[in-house]
């Protein structure tokens, strides 16, 4: 086990709230790298499940379900000033344990914006309130700029998060590339990335992944098989698609449907996420079709990086995810699908399992002067277990990324709600790599109009081959 170690002493309590996948991986990566003991950390699950992962590492362990009726009663006793709330639950809402823990001066971080139990299925609410536009919205509302409110860094796992500061790497690395001699200095604001990317002629940023992770114990019918939370991927598969709309996009999708309000960088689609394929590329599987499926990084980034009036820039990309999971759980997307978006009744999250593969999970910039450029993480399943007990390659990106928050959380206690666009890019990516595997940037002639049209007639943008009608798969 590798990686720099105490990068700083924590004096206060820390609450781990869910203890799947990601906090069974981050919970070592914690006590490596942040100056704690054991019994500092309580850990809050529903049910027995894995529980001995948690005993072996010394913790405090409540079973209790977090509901909205308990929530205070159960957090009071253990949270005050300067303690830490970590969030890797489901089905309780990012904004209202941000809440309590702004009136608590509790220090907070998550890696996703969730709601209360079924929001993400809710037919009783409008389409556009279960979209992660308007969670996110709802948690930015909670700013008091000018104050010095407790830190809540929201969506900061792998992506959402990790893939935010590659994106400013590869941002940075595409500048090197086209002006060699030039000494740019970096940009200090969102304005000045911004501005980077626009000169730099990006025009669509893809959250491209390939998972080839796969286990000799295959998928049975009836069983949803993932290599991460199962009940975390049904709900964001069956969220609206969203993408973060650029200002050159010509065809607005007939599907497709705009927010009235906020920062108006993103559109949903009237279906599901999982029903919805893109066509992307990344360097080890080369080009496939990935899932549209919703995530807080694509309306984020695209935020962060508009020039202009947010209701009709001046510039900013399209962005979204394009995601191609493991073979099982494609199996499993595609039998959710045939039951009307009802879930399995089996559930398995494969782990020690797992006999070969890796993630590959990176960005994927486009455009004129970019042509398209990968950057990312490759990690296979074997490297993934020699760098940390608990994880495989998949969770581990994940949970470098949470570990690496929570150490910028701790340092910086009083920056109020902040996303992953808005820390030191630089200074995560120290603390991640170590656990990334090959970290590489790759060059690629890659377009989506590549090897079209010589088996059907399609209706393509040959003009433009960097228009969304062009990668989104008929």
């Amino acid at each position: 086990m590798s990686g720099p170690r105490q990068a700083l002493v924590f004096a206060g309590r820390l609450v781990m709230l869910g203890f799947g996948c990601i906090g069974q991986g981050v919970l070592p990566l914690l006590l490596r790298h942040i100056g704690m003991s054991p019994d500092q950390i309580t850990v809050i699950k529903p049910g027995e499940d894995d529980a001995e992962k948690a005993r072996e590492q010394g913790v405090r362990l409540q079973h209790t379900t977090v509901t909205e009726a308990n929530l205070r009663e159960l957090l009071d006793p253990l949270l005050g000033a300067g303690d830490f709330l970590l969030n890797l639950s489901v089905n309780v809402s990012s904004r209202a344990l941000i809440a309590f823990c702004r009136e608590r001066r509790v220090l907070y971080l998550d890696t996703c914006n969730e709601p209360w139990a079924g929001g993400h299925l809710d037919a009783s609410l409008p389409l556009a309130q279960r979209t992660n536009y308007a969670l996110r919205e709802a948690a930015l509302a909670l700013r008091t700029p000018g104050g010095d409110a407790p830190t809540a860094l929201i969506t900061h796992g792998a992506n959402p998060g990790l893939v935010s500061h590659f994106v400013k790497q590869a941002l940075l690395e595409l500048a090197a590339q086209s002006h060699p001699a030039a000494q740019e200095p970096r940009p200090r604001d969102r304005s000045g990335w911004a501005r980077l990317a626009r000169d730099l002629g990006v025009r669509v940023i893809h959250i491209a992944e390939r998972d080839t992770q796969i286990s000799s114990v295959r998928k049975r019918r009836g069983e949803f098989v993932n290599t991460w939370s199962v009940d975390g991927f049904v709900g964001e598969a069956c969220q609206p698609a969203e993408l973060g709309w650029g200002s050159h996009e010509r065809q607005f999708p007939p599907d497709g449907l705009r927010h009235p309000a906020g920062s108006r960088a993103a559109i949903y689609l009237n279906r599901p996420g999982a029903s919805v394929r893109v066509r992307s590329w990344t360097p080890l599987a080369g080009p496939q079709h990935g899932f549209l499926i919703t995530h807080g990084e694509s309306i984020s980034i695209a935020d962060h990086l508009t020039l202009g009036d947010p209701a009709c820039p001046d510039y900013r990309p399209t962005v979204h995810y394009a995601y191609h999971p493991c073979d099982d759980a494609v199996l499993s997307l595609h039998e959710l699908a045939g039951r009307n978006w009802g879930v399995q009744p089996q559930r398995r999250v494969l782990g020690a399992e797992i006999d070969r593969g890796f993630d590959e999970l990176g960005v994927l910039l486009m455009g004129p002067g970019a042509g398209a450029y990968w950057y990312g993480s490759q990690l296979s399943i074997e490297e993934a277990r020699a760098l940390a007990p608990h994880n495989n390659a998949t969770s581990l990106q994940v949970a470098a990324a949470v570990m690496a928050g929570t150490v910028w959380v701790m340092k910086n206690p009083t920056c109020d709600v902040v996303e992953p666009d808005d820390l030191p890019f630089d200074e995560i990516l120290r603390l991640c790599r170590p656990y990334l595997g090959r970290v590489v940037g790759v060059a690629s002639r890659w377009t989506p109009l590549e090897g079209r049209g010589w088996l059907y007639t399609e209706e393509l943008d040959l003009s433009d081959p960097w228009q969304f009608g062009n990668f989104r798969v008929s």
